[in-house]
């Protein structure tokens, strides 16, 4: 993991702690929306779908005597495809490099062969000298009673030898600030990684790309999550609309979304393309947030035959 330089002079030393933390659990357990309720704002995409996270997105949460930057990363899963491999990879190379791991049960589901799965690949960073602490976090806690929850809690509580067990909803605010003061506890002393105010470290062209993936994914057919990739090719200012300060009035955004077959164009592209237009208005006000100016958002669906299992496209897509 790259280390971004320190800032905040005077913020060290054992007053002051920072690290990284690791997000992980089974495909929608609720990573992403725990990952943004604890930043206080939208890093990561959300979807009802499993597998909507394919990169490592960073959140930066600031506090005075802390600075604690999450790490969310695609569900750990028995890969069926190459993609899947991949991303299996991605998971463990993040958790060799953290401070702490969060590991996320959803309380509305049992604990089931994935969750047995992931407590298994976590079992050895808890082992040994230099051992990783996990905090297991029950999510979705707002969705249960009492009595579910309680229930949940002590079954995770059997699945492995936890730093912590901590009930959560990223929905209603349920614990977040307890779990965050539990994370920073668990991080090693030392300077702020980043400076004051920024809350990722994400390229904009990976936020967007992701922006637009998510508005692509609401509503369709279970099939599609596995098979969209979004890639931006271009965010340029248009000619002739600066603004009076001297900033961008207008931004061109070019994107393409990739699909596996031709049957799943049509789905993203809907009836006489009434989808895509649809996807592209929700797209396109999440993106004027992120950039701060109006945008002109042209979308592009084609088809890259079985991607996930090319290496080439694979690569060509960014995996």
């Amino acid at each position: 993991m790259t280390t971004p330089h320190a800032t905040s002079e005077g913020r060290t030393g054992d007053e002051f702690r920072s690290g990284f933390v690791c997000v992980v659990g089974r495909p929608n357990a609720g990573k992403s929306t725990l990952t943004n309720a604890v930043v206080g704002q939208k890093v990561a995409i959300t979807s009802g779908r499993p597998q909507t996270t394919r990169h490592v997105v960073r959140g930066i949460v600031h506090r005075p005597d802390a600075q604690l930057v999450l790490v969310d990363t695609p569900g750990l899963h028995r890969p069926r495809t190459l993609l899947g491999e991949r991303l299996n990879d991605l998971v463990r190379d993040t958790l060799s490099e953290v401070d702490v791991v969060v590991f996320c049960l959803p309380a509305d589901q049992r604990v089931g062969p994935g969750d047995r799965f992931i407590a298994q690949q976590l079992a050895a960073l808890a082992e040994g000298p230099g051992a990783t602490p996990v905090v297991a976090v029950a999510t979705k806690a707002d969705l249960v009673p009492r009595g579910r929850l309680a229930e949940h809690l002590l079954a995770i509580a059997e699945l492995g030898d936890w730093a912590d067990v901590v009930p959560v909803s990223a929905v209603d605010g349920y614990q977040v600030d307890t779990l965050v003061d539990v994370l920073v506890g668990h991080l090693p002393p030392g300077p702020a990684l980043y400076p004051d105010g920024e809350l990722t470290d994400e390229p904009e062209a990976v936020m967007v790309a992701e922006l637009v993936r998510e508005a692509a994914l609401e509503g369709v057919r279970d099939e599609l999550p596995h098979s969209l990739a979004v890639v931006v090719d271009e965010i340029v200012p248009r000619e002739g609309r600066e603004g009076p300060d001297g900033n961008p009035g207008l931004l061109d955004v070019r994107v393409h979304l990739f699909v596996e077959r031709d049957s799943q164009k049509a789905i993203v592209i809907g009836r006489g393309g009434s989808r895509l237009r649809d996807v592209g208005s929700r797209a396109r006000r999440g993106i004027e947030a992120l950039l701060g100016t109006k945008v002109y958002l042209d979308l592009h669906v084609k088809v890259a035959k079985d991607w996930q299992r090319d290496p080439k496209q694979l690569h060509r897509l960014g995996f």
